[in-house]
């Protein structure tokens, strides 16, 4: 009989990395105990890490104690097998036993034979062992890895099929699965990514086909473009006559909703194209939830690894006049509100050069004479286009160092006015920061008076995430400055930011 298993908490924990409020996981666990759904795969149990991971990325005793408590389903907790060895099991699986009905292996197809290995001392502590193998789409591509696949019918209780960048079809479904049921009499999963849209008719086919164990989450939440919605694959077995209740299913749906208005999972078009070619998740979510980068941008980027290209376009370097006494014009609102007296400011320095780290209000100094140049970071292009045509464009547009990671989009009219800096010398933070990029071309241009309007920080104990990564962001620069160089930087506008030295620019007028 199919059985289904929900990995909500451990693939949607990308998320969130993997921090579940107590209300959300007592929630989940309350529905699932009345839907049927045979295995809960809370989370991971992994080894020590430099990087915060929360709650569900460790999956502590204590946290399993309270689900074996109240939870009726079986549960099972995932190992990523890149980074464990079997001596790691003493710790990471011994002190579970009893709580943990599976543990499942995430594995590379090329680690196959170490993999093994792993599974065997998994499964001599007593565990049902899930081998799951990635990169499904690209199994083809290694040699002799379907004639090991029979290795592991005295070792796994269910090899599951993934399909890692959500790029393969039912066509394929269909063919893999005949290839791995002609090798092995091990019970046979599938687990979908939803990068095509194809979550749902690619687990349909997996069960045409006679897979034993399927894998979904509430409200598709997981990894990237994320998975195939529990909510759906449940309503259309309900047609089937499998016994649902929805007002529970709604339960665990309700549950799940401000986390997904929240981090706004699903497929998108930078998602569609890495599923198409087979790209790793891993960077385009890092993409796709980055700030700066632009739809068009990530697009190009993926074009560019499609490609096997690192970047498509090289510029002239950057070999500026030199500009003792420089003015970076940031995005804040006080670059507009004291626009007034910094105009004022500018004409009094007809020599200051004049750096627009975004072109956000580069407009309203249209008709300033002073040297301009512009930062052509992430959306920066498209924003200056917007801003300035090609009639009124004066100025200097400067680059990140080659090879750019998101590729490289200048205004057209800008091309024979656009350089690429050789490379940043005061931090090795943020090199694709628009920030970054003023700063290092200021040390460029020979600068021993450096100001700053229009970094005004933010206000309030409630910051979204977009604005806490560019506080720290911004922060993490000004302080590596200061600490590198001899420049010191002066805001002329209020600010925030505590490695700025403010002076008010009306003292100057």
């Amino acid at each position: 009989m199919l059985k289904i298993l929900d990995c909500t908490l451990r693939d949607g924990g990308y998320y969130t990395n993997w921090d579940f409020s107590s209300e959300v996981v007592d929630s989940y666990i309350q529905a699932m105990n009345s839907l049927p759904v045979d295995y809960l795969e809370v989370g991971y149990r992994n080894n020590p890490s430099k990087e915060y991971i929360g709650k569900f990325g460790y999956t502590p005793v204590s946290a399993l104690t309270h689900l074996r408590a109240t939870c009726t389903k079986k549960l099972v907790v995932m190992l990523n097998e890149k980074n464990t060895l079997p001596a790691d099991l003493d710790r990471l699986l011994k002190p579970i036993v009893g709580l943990v009905d599976m543990v499942r292996l995430a594995v590379d197809p090329q680690n196959f034979d170490r993999a093994l290995l792993l599974a065997k001392a998994v499964k001599s502590l007593g565990f049902e062992v899930g081998f799951n193998t990635m990169y499904m789409s690209k199994w083809n591509e290694y040699k002799g890895f379907f004639d090991k696949l029979s290795q592991l019918d005295d070792v796994a209780d269910l090899f599951c099929m993934v399909d890692s960048f959500g790029g393969v079809t039912p066509k394929d479904v269909k063919e893999i699965y005949s290839k791995v049921k002609n090798v092995m009499s091990c019970p046979i999963g599938f687990h979908g990514h939803n990068n095509l849209q194809m979550g749902l008719v690619n687990t349909l086919t997996a069960i045409e086909c006679g897979v034993d164990y399927v894998d979904a989450t509430i409200l598709g939440m997981g990894r990237g473009a994320g998975n195939l919605n529990m909510e759906l694959l449940l309503t259309y077995l309900n047609k089937g006559n499998l016994n649902v209740d929805f007002n529970v299913l709604g339960d665990a749906v309700t549950a799940f909703q401000p986390l997904f208005e929240q981090y706004k999972w699903g497929a998108n078009l930078p998602y569609m194209i890495s599923g198409a070619n087979s790209i790793p998740q891993k960077e385009v979510m890092e993409w796709v939830t980055n700030r700066a980068y632009s739809f068009n941008s990530i697009v190009r980027a993926l074009n560019n690894k499609k490609n096997k290209l690192e970047d498509n376009a090289r510029y002239p370097i950057f070999t500026p006049e030199q500009s003792p006494k420089i003015l970076i014009i940031g995005g804040g609102n006080s670059s507009v509100g004291h626009l007034g007296a910094i105009k004022e400011y500018i004409c009094q320095h007809p020599d200051m050069s004049l750096i627009f780290v975004t072109a956000r209000h580069a407009a309203f100094y249209k008709d300033v004479s002073n040297k301009k140049y512009y930062c052509l970071v992430g959306n920066e292009a498209k924003r200056l286009k917007h801003n300035i045509i090609a009639e009124e464009f004066s100025g200097i547009c400067v680059l990140p160092p080659y090879p750019r990671l998101m590729g490289t989009d200048v205004p057209e009219y800008a091309e024979t006015s656009t350089f690429e800096i050789p490379s940043i010398s005061f931090t090795s933070s943020y090199p694709d920061s628009c920030t970054t990029v003023a700063l290092e071309m200021a040390l460029l241009m020979g600068v021993s008076e450096l100001y700053v309007v229009g970094y005004d920080g933010y206000k309030g104990e409630i910051l979204s995430e977009k604005e806490m990564e560019l506080s720290n962001e911004n922060k993490t620069l000004f302080e590596a400055f200061q600490e590198n160089t001899a420049v010191t930087l002066y805001s002329l506008t209020p600010s925030l930011y505590k490695s700025l030295q403010v002076r008010s620019i009306y003292q100057y007028l």
